[in-house]
């Protein structure tokens, strides 16, 4: 019996779990959003959180308790540079669970893991059919010239 045993297995030895975390959160400070189960955005959402908490307190020793973690400079120099002010006067909740409905393959529950303050970049527009078919041509004729 599994009584008050926390965390999910998700099938992996438990190296392999630690590294999806943080490859999960990491992937989340640097996009803002990521798409995962449902199992595992559960499991990260506590650790993503815990590294704005402490890249909202600044200083030296945070960075270097992130950086043990995320593995990555790049990564926390976004979380303490960029990520952190968004959150500085927000005393908690930094991240959302948005459910996407299952997988087509296996019926898995998808979620979209963001920031709260997430924004999605509106989708960009394509030119006219008329406009595409046009440059193709014009190029053509620059290149022949």
């Amino acid at each position: 019996m599994r009584h008050h045993r926390s965390g999910r297995k998700l099938g992996r030895d438990a190296s392999h779990r630690k590294a999806l975390y943080a490859n999960l959160a990491s992937a989340l400070i640097e996009h803002g959003r990521i798409k995962t189960t449902a199992a595992k955005a559960k499991e990260v959402k506590p650790i993503a959180e815990q590294m704005v908490t402490l890249a909202r307190r600044g200083g030296v020793h945070p960075r270097r308790q992130a950086l043990k973690y995320l593995r990555s400079q790049d990564v926390v120099h976004k979380l303490f540079s960029e990520v952190a002010p968004r959150f500085a006067d927000r005393p908690g909740g930094y991240t959302r669970i948005i459910r996407i409905g299952p997988r087509p393959g296996d019926s898995a529950e998808m979620v979209y893991l963001e920031f709260v303050d997430f924004l999605p970049e509106p989708p960009r527009e394509r030119p006219a059919r008329a406009e595409r078919e046009e440059e193709p041509v014009e190029a053509e004729a620059a290149s022949a010239s």
